[in-house]
Parts: C-alpha cells; structure tokens; sequence
C-alpha cells in the first residue's frame, strides 16, 4: 500500500460493488444448485410463529461481517488473485482433511464442492482484516516504539509459529501414515522457516485465526462438519485458519512475482 492510501484509507472504492455483487450471486447459486441442503436448513424454521428466533444469527452475523470488509478498499487488480489463490488452496485443504479423515461433513462428501466458495470470501476477508490491523499499528508506531519495534514481531512470530506447528503435530499424528498430511506439514515448516515479513505474517495469521473463530464455531455446534476429536471447535482447527491465510498470502506472493517476470520476459521479447 502506499503512503496515500494509507494516510486516507477509503472504505467503498469503484470495484466494491463488483465484489459485493459477486458475493451475493455465489451465495444465490450455492443455494439454487444445493437447494436440497438450503430446504433441510429452512425446514426448522416455524415460519407460522416466531420465526425470526430459529433463524443463524450467528451464521448472518458472519456473512453480514464478511460483506462489509470484502467490499472495503476493494481492488480487483489485486483481489482476483486472492480469490484464485483461495479457491484452489481451499480445495486442498478440504481434500486433506476429508481424505484422512480429520473431518468430515453432514452430506458424506470428500469434500464437498459447495464449501469451497466460502475460503476465496474469507481470505479477502482477512486481507482486509490484516491491512487494517497493520495500518492501525502503522499509526501507534511513534507512541508505542519499544512494543512495537521489529524484533518483539520476530521474537512473537516465532513463539506464535513453533506452538501451532506443536500443536498441528499432535493434532494430525493418527494420519502420518497418509501422503497429503506429510506434505501439509512440509509445506507448514517450509512457510515457517523461510518468513518474508515477520510482522504481516504475524498479522495475518491472528486475522486468519480471528475469524476462524466464528467460522468453526458456526460449522462445528451446527454439526455441519465434525472433527474426529468431536470438539465444538478444536483450538487446532481455529489456528489452522491463520496458518492457511499466511500461507494463501505467501502463494499470493509467489504467483505474482512469477507474473512479474513473465512480463518482464515478453517485453523483453518485443524490445529484441
């Protein structure tokens, strides 16, 4: 971000109604195509009384919460890779963990297409849950220089990362005998060890877990997916979030360094 932007954050931008209106039209095609799994959920509602106390309120509350940021300081020169990078880094999570067996959803599936959509929402999400985080440390930075100061980000990075990377251990040691839990814990130490900026990675790993939170509080007490320790939610499913949206962003990076230097070869190209 540069210095502007940063001094005059805007909230609704031009491309803001377009992520906003493409929110909603996933949303309305997940429940036409799954309109069975949209009619079970409806069917608990008593529409001939009070119906509004057997409405989510919790789930609204999430999708209310995640609208509002996604469409704040949208950009889709930007965002498009976040929602790329979303969708398929979604996708092999839940292939990993319906594959082992570490979770599993209500309708059997392994893993169920109609969840996949909600990682790309959630990651924009928490890019702008992180910027804002790291733009209101950018303003504390003068009154709060010795809490603030680059090593105690280090110092926390590494004490945040070494207790996940514990805990996942502990958490996914009946699958070590399955390839996609050994390749998922590479990937976790090689993200850990090689950090590009402690504080970001750092901040996008709370964002991640903050609204982790609320996700697996949602999916885990409506028992729309269950975790094999049967927890409403585990502590490790919670922090995985952070640990997918640091890693989401560190592909962001690769992807668009790769692009980067595929244009700098193409106009290379037309110069000789």
């Amino acid at each position: 971000m540069d210095s502007t932007s940063d001094a005059r954050p805007r909230f609704w931008t031009r491309d803001s109604s377009i992520l906003l209106g493409g929110f909603l039209l996933t949303i309305f095609l997940i429940v036409y195509i799954w309109w069975p799994l949209a009619e079970e959920v409806l069917a608990y509602v008593d529409w001939s009384g009070a119906w509004w106390r057997y409405l989510d309120w919790l789930l609204f509350g999430i999708f209310g919460f995640m609208s509002l940021t996604i469409v704040a300081r949208a950009d889709l020169k930007t965002d498009w890779l976040i929602v790329f990078v979303g969708v398929c880094g979604g996708l092999a999570i839940e292939s990993w963990g319906t594959q082992t067996n570490l979770w599993h959803y209500y309708t059997a599936e392994r893993p169920p297409l109609w969840i996949i959509p909600a990682w790309p929402i959630a990651s924009l999400s928490i890019d702008r849950i992180t910027r804002a985080l790291n733009w209101m440390l950018e303003r504390l930075k003068d009154c709060l220089p010795f809490i603030l100061h680059p090593s105690a980000f280090i110092l926390l990075y590494w004490l945040t990362f070494a207790s996940f990377l514990t805990l996942m251990l502990v958490f996914v040691s009946p699958t070590f005998d399955k390839p996609y839990t050994l390749l998922s814990l590479a990937l976790c130490i090689l993200l850990i060890l090689t950090p590009t900026d402690h504080r970001y990675a750092l901040l996008t790993f709370l964002a991640g877990a903050g609204l982790g939170y609320f996700l697996e509080l949602w999916g885990t007490t409506r028992e729309c997916w269950t975790y094999y320790t049967f927890e409403k939610p585990p502590l490790f499913a919670v922090l995985a979030h952070g640990m997918a949206a640091v890693a989401f962003w560190r592909a962001g990076l690769v992807v668009k360094a790769v692009i980067g230097k595929w244009r700098l070869g193409i106009r290379y190209i037309h110069h000789h």
